[in-house]
Protein backbone atom coordinates (compact mmCIF):
# COMPACT_ATOMS: atom_id res chain seq x y z
CA UNK A 1 0.00 0.00 0.00
CA UNK A 2 1.58 3.36 -1.12
CA UNK A 3 1.29 6.42 1.06
CA UNK A 4 1.20 10.06 -0.05
CA UNK A 5 4.60 11.75 0.06
CA UNK A 6 3.50 14.21 2.69
CA UNK A 7 2.52 11.46 5.12
CA UNK A 8 4.15 12.07 8.48
CA UNK A 9 6.87 9.68 9.37
CA UNK A 10 5.20 8.55 12.52
CA UNK A 11 2.03 7.58 10.71
CA UNK A 12 4.02 5.90 7.97
CA UNK A 13 5.88 3.80 10.56
CA UNK A 14 2.65 2.90 12.29
CA UNK A 15 1.06 1.84 9.03
CA UNK A 16 4.14 -0.14 8.09
CA UNK A 17 4.02 -1.92 11.44
CA UNK A 18 0.33 -2.67 11.00
CA UNK A 19 0.86 -3.96 7.44
CA UNK A 20 3.65 -6.25 8.67
CA UNK A 21 1.52 -7.74 11.40
CA UNK A 22 -1.43 -8.07 9.04
CA UNK A 23 0.78 -10.00 6.65
CA UNK A 24 1.89 -12.29 9.46
CA UNK A 25 -1.64 -12.89 10.52
CA UNK A 26 -2.63 -13.67 6.94
CA UNK A 27 0.23 -16.19 6.67
CA UNK A 28 -0.78 -17.79 9.95
CA UNK A 29 -4.36 -17.96 8.80
CA UNK A 30 -3.30 -19.64 5.59
CA UNK A 31 -1.16 -22.13 7.53
CA UNK A 32 -4.02 -22.79 9.89
CA UNK A 33 -6.40 -23.33 7.00
CA UNK A 34 -3.89 -25.71 5.41
CA UNK A 35 -3.53 -27.63 8.68
CA UNK A 36 -7.27 -27.72 9.13
CA UNK A 37 -7.76 -28.97 5.59
CA UNK A 38 -5.13 -31.69 6.10
CA UNK A 39 -6.77 -32.72 9.34
CA UNK A 40 -10.18 -32.74 7.68
CA UNK A 41 -8.85 -34.89 4.83
CA UNK A 42 -7.32 -37.37 7.29
CA UNK A 43 -10.50 -37.54 9.37
CA UNK A 44 -12.61 -37.99 6.22
CA UNK A 45 -10.41 -40.89 5.14
CA UNK A 46 -10.66 -42.58 8.56
CA UNK A 47 -14.43 -42.05 8.57
CA UNK A 48 -14.69 -43.73 5.18
CA UNK A 49 -12.65 -46.67 6.41
CA UNK A 50 -14.84 -47.06 9.48
CA UNK A 51 -17.95 -46.84 7.30
CA UNK A 52 -16.64 -49.61 5.07
CA UNK A 53 -15.79 -51.80 8.09
CA UNK A 54 -19.29 -51.36 9.44
CA UNK A 55 -20.87 -52.12 6.07
CA UNK A 56 -18.58 -55.07 5.30
CA UNK A 57 -17.31 -56.60 8.53
CA UNK A 58 -14.36 -58.95 8.00
CA UNK A 59 -14.99 -62.69 8.18
CA UNK A 60 -14.08 -64.25 11.53
CA UNK A 61 -10.70 -65.83 11.55
CA UNK A 62 -10.81 -69.62 11.11
CA UNK A 63 -8.68 -71.33 13.73
CA UNK A 64 -5.83 -73.31 12.28
CA UNK A 65 -7.00 -76.72 13.52
CA UNK A 66 -5.36 -79.90 12.20
CA UNK A 67 -7.48 -82.09 9.91
CA UNK A 68 -9.32 -84.94 11.60
CA UNK A 69 -7.33 -88.18 11.71
CA UNK A 70 -8.04 -90.64 8.94
CA UNK A 71 -9.55 -93.78 10.50
CA UNK A 72 -7.42 -96.86 10.09
CA UNK A 73 -8.90 -99.62 7.98
CA UNK A 74 -10.39 -102.43 10.07
CA UNK A 75 -7.96 -105.20 10.82
CA UNK A 76 -9.30 -108.53 9.67
CA UNK A 77 -8.39 -111.24 12.14
CA UNK A 78 -7.69 -114.71 10.82
CA UNK A 79 -10.47 -117.19 11.46
CA UNK A 80 -10.18 -118.98 14.74
CA UNK A 81 -8.78 -122.43 14.46
CA UNK A 82 -11.18 -125.17 15.48
CA UNK A 83 -10.54 -126.54 18.90
CA UNK A 84 -9.08 -129.96 18.50
CA UNK A 85 -10.10 -132.35 21.17
CA UNK A 86 -7.27 -134.43 22.46
CA UNK A 87 -7.57 -137.95 23.71
CA UNK A 88 -5.14 -140.39 25.24
CA UNK A 89 -2.96 -142.38 22.89
CA UNK A 90 -4.68 -145.64 22.10
CA UNK A 91 -2.96 -149.00 22.04
CA UNK A 92 -4.23 -151.69 19.71
CA UNK A 93 -5.11 -155.09 21.15
CA UNK A 94 -2.33 -157.67 21.29
CA UNK A 95 -2.33 -160.42 18.69
CA UNK A 96 -4.62 -163.28 19.65
CA UNK A 97 -3.80 -166.95 19.06
CA UNK A 98 -7.02 -168.46 20.37
CA UNK A 99 -5.93 -169.50 23.84
CA UNK A 100 -9.00 -169.40 26.07
CA UNK A 101 -7.28 -167.92 29.10
CA UNK A 102 -6.57 -164.78 27.01
CA UNK A 103 -10.05 -164.53 25.49
CA UNK A 104 -11.53 -162.15 28.09
CA UNK A 105 -8.58 -159.76 27.90
CA UNK A 106 -8.59 -159.66 24.08
CA UNK A 107 -12.31 -159.00 23.74
CA UNK A 108 -12.23 -156.30 26.44
CA UNK A 109 -9.29 -154.63 24.69
CA UNK A 110 -11.19 -154.56 21.38
CA UNK A 111 -14.35 -153.16 22.98
CA UNK A 112 -12.40 -150.44 24.79
CA UNK A 113 -10.62 -149.31 21.62
CA UNK A 114 -13.89 -149.12 19.68
CA UNK A 115 -15.53 -147.03 22.41
CA UNK A 116 -12.63 -144.56 22.56
CA UNK A 117 -12.34 -144.18 18.78
CA UNK A 118 -15.85 -144.60 17.35
CA UNK A 119 -15.10 -142.30 14.40
CA UNK A 120 -12.79 -144.97 12.98
CA UNK A 121 -15.62 -147.48 12.65
CA UNK A 122 -18.48 -146.33 10.43
CA UNK A 123 -20.35 -149.63 10.45
CA UNK A 124 -20.57 -152.93 12.31
CA UNK A 125 -18.70 -154.96 9.72
CA UNK A 126 -15.69 -152.65 9.87
CA UNK A 127 -15.41 -153.34 13.61
CA UNK A 128 -15.52 -157.08 13.02
CA UNK A 129 -12.94 -157.02 10.22
CA UNK A 130 -10.65 -154.83 12.33
CA UNK A 131 -10.81 -157.30 15.23
CA UNK A 132 -10.06 -160.23 12.89
CA UNK A 133 -6.80 -158.57 11.83
CA UNK A 134 -5.41 -159.55 15.25
CA UNK A 135 -6.30 -163.24 14.88
CA UNK A 136 -2.83 -164.59 14.21
CA UNK A 137 -1.77 -168.14 14.83
CA UNK A 138 -3.34 -171.09 16.58
CA UNK A 139 -7.08 -171.61 16.84
CA UNK A 140 -7.77 -167.94 16.23
CA UNK A 141 -6.21 -167.93 12.76
CA UNK A 142 -8.08 -171.11 11.79
CA UNK A 143 -11.41 -169.66 12.98
CA UNK A 144 -10.80 -166.44 11.03
CA UNK A 145 -10.01 -168.47 7.88
CA UNK A 146 -13.25 -170.38 8.32
CA UNK A 147 -15.27 -167.13 8.56
CA UNK A 148 -13.85 -165.82 5.27
CA UNK A 149 -14.34 -169.24 3.63
CA UNK A 150 -18.05 -169.08 4.50
CA UNK A 151 -18.24 -165.64 2.93
CA UNK A 152 -16.58 -166.94 -0.24
CA UNK A 153 -19.01 -169.86 -0.44
CA UNK A 154 -22.24 -167.95 0.25
CA UNK A 155 -21.38 -164.41 -0.89
CA UNK A 156 -22.55 -163.10 2.51
CA UNK A 157 -20.33 -162.29 5.49
CA UNK A 158 -21.53 -164.73 8.20
CA UNK A 159 -21.25 -162.28 11.14
CA UNK A 160 -23.49 -159.24 10.67
CA UNK A 161 -23.21 -157.27 13.96
CA UNK A 162 -20.67 -156.69 16.68
CA UNK A 163 -23.02 -158.38 19.13
CA UNK A 164 -22.99 -161.52 16.97
CA UNK A 165 -19.20 -161.39 16.89
CA UNK A 166 -19.03 -161.18 20.69
CA UNK A 167 -21.34 -164.18 21.05
CA UNK A 168 -19.33 -166.26 18.56
CA UNK A 169 -16.07 -165.21 20.20
CA UNK A 170 -17.29 -166.18 23.68
CA UNK A 171 -18.50 -169.51 22.35
CA UNK A 172 -15.16 -170.43 20.76
CA UNK A 173 -12.55 -168.65 22.87
CA UNK A 174 -13.90 -168.40 26.43
CA UNK A 175 -13.28 -171.32 28.81
CA UNK A 176 -16.12 -173.82 28.38
CA UNK A 177 -16.79 -174.31 32.08
CA UNK A 178 -15.37 -171.05 33.35
CA UNK A 179 -18.09 -170.37 35.89
CA UNK A 180 -18.02 -173.91 37.26
CA UNK A 181 -14.22 -173.85 37.48
CA UNK A 182 -14.32 -170.57 39.37
CA UNK A 183 -16.94 -171.82 41.80
CA UNK A 184 -14.93 -174.98 42.42
CA UNK A 185 -11.84 -172.90 43.08
CA UNK A 186 -13.70 -170.79 45.66
CA UNK A 187 -15.29 -173.82 47.28
CA UNK A 188 -12.06 -175.71 47.77
CA UNK A 189 -10.60 -175.50 51.25
CA UNK A 190 -7.17 -175.05 49.70
CA UNK A 191 -8.07 -171.59 48.41
CA UNK A 192 -6.78 -169.13 51.00
CA UNK A 193 -4.30 -166.31 51.22
CA UNK A 194 -1.35 -168.40 52.30
CA UNK A 195 1.87 -166.73 51.21
CA UNK A 196 0.14 -164.33 48.82
CA UNK A 197 0.51 -160.60 49.31
CA UNK A 198 -2.72 -159.00 50.49
CA UNK A 199 -3.20 -156.98 47.29
CA UNK A 200 -2.54 -159.98 45.04
CA UNK A 201 -4.91 -162.20 46.99
CA UNK A 202 -7.63 -159.49 46.98
CA UNK A 203 -7.34 -158.98 43.22
CA UNK A 204 -7.57 -162.73 42.60
CA UNK A 205 -10.53 -163.10 44.94
CA UNK A 206 -12.48 -160.23 43.34
CA UNK A 207 -11.89 -161.70 39.86
CA UNK A 208 -13.11 -165.15 40.96
CA UNK A 209 -16.16 -163.72 42.70
CA UNK A 210 -17.09 -161.69 39.61
CA UNK A 211 -16.73 -164.72 37.30
CA UNK A 212 -18.70 -166.91 39.70
CA UNK A 213 -21.53 -164.40 39.92
CA UNK A 214 -21.48 -164.19 43.72
CA UNK A 215 -23.23 -161.03 44.98
CA UNK A 216 -24.49 -161.96 48.47
CA UNK A 217 -22.28 -160.10 51.02
CA UNK A 218 -22.57 -162.98 53.52
CA UNK A 219 -21.32 -165.47 50.92
CA UNK A 220 -18.45 -163.15 50.04
CA UNK A 221 -17.42 -162.93 53.69
CA UNK A 222 -17.46 -166.72 54.09
CA UNK A 223 -15.49 -167.35 50.90
CA UNK A 224 -12.89 -164.72 51.68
Amino acid sequence: MSLPPDTPQGIADALGYLQHHLHKLTERQNVSKSNINSTLVALTAQLQQLTQLVANPPSPAIPNTPPPPVPSPPVSLPPALPVRQTRPKLSCPLDFNGECHNGHAFLNSCSLYIRLAPEQFHDEQKRILWALTFFKGGRAAKWSENVFRQEADTGVFPIQTWGDFEQQFQLHFFPANAEADVINALERTSYHQGNWMVDDYLDSFQALVSDAGYTDPRTLVVKF
